[in-house]
């Protein structure tokens, strides 16, 4: 981890992929300034439609938040998950590469194995499902170019959209407006290399009910779903509470 980056953040000049998602819809609030793109006119598994994108636009970072992120749904389509998460995501390191851009890579908690939580930057990563895998996969792209942020977080709606929640699934998750002012913070602070963001460890159950302490929440088991959930992926979040000091 290092904050010796020469260029300086600049609003104006950052590019955003998957701007209509949850994060993109609050790093807008935050960012108004900034340019933001769809898949009708930045395609990230399309590299012509990219490069002719770029035509006329000052770009300096791109924040790269474009993904397919449903775990059972990418278990039933590898092939369109591989598009986007592995080689979209390899498009758009090349496409930084080529141009000198800052990447700024979202990815998730969920690329640690989940036996012990509390995972550190340099601790070893083991995906246990697909949906991890693949966003492991855009973390080796990004990992070829020099200037490059990778965000380990987790985050979820403002208000909990579920019935139930898991109880023995352990997180760092915090609300999407929360997570998105950290992820600015450390943009504006020019870190680079791999970070993670979150709050303190608890159960999805525990962090739905403090979303909305008035809200009935279901219990929930990692047992009863279809798809594979890691047990524990809370993350160790000092390095980024001491860089923002």
């Amino acid at each position: 981890m290092s904050i010796d980056w020469h260029m300086t953040f600049d609003t104006q000049k950052m590019l955003m992929t998957g701007a209509n998602g949850l994060l993109g819809g609050e790093i807008k609030k935050l960012l108004p300034e900034a340019l933001y793109t769809n898949k009708e006119d930045f395609d990230i598994t399309n590299p012509q439609q990219m490069e002719g994108y770029l035509i006329g636009k000052d770009v300096g970072c791109i924040l790269h938040a474009a993904a397919m992120t449903s775990p059972p749904k990418i278990d039933k389509n590898p092939a369109e998950t591989l598009q986007t998460n592995i080689i979209g995501t390899a498009n758009v390191a090349l496409l930084c590469l080529k141009h000198g851009f800052k990447l700024v890579y979202m990815c998730t908690d969920y690329v640690f194995a989940g036996d012990r939580g509390n995972y550190k930057e340099e601790d070893p990563v083991f995906p246990v499902n697909k949906y991890a895998w693949s966003k492991l996969g855009g973390e080796c792209a990004v990992r070829m170019i020099g200037k490059h942020l990778i965000i380990r977080t987790s985050f979820g709606e403002n208000v909990f959209p579920y019935k139930k929640a898991f109880v023995d699934h352990w997180t760092s998750r915090q609300s999407v407006s929360v997570i998105a002012r950290k992820v600015v913070k450390a943009m504006q602070v020019g870190i680079s290399g791999t970070l993670h963001i979150g709050g303190n460890r608890r159960s999805v159950y525990e962090y739905a009910n403090d979303l909305d302490p008035s809200k009935e929440i279901g219990k929930l088991s990692v047992r009863d779903v279809n798809f594979v959930v890691p047990a524990d992926t809370s993350l160790g979040c000092s390095k980024y509470q001491s860089l923002i000091k």
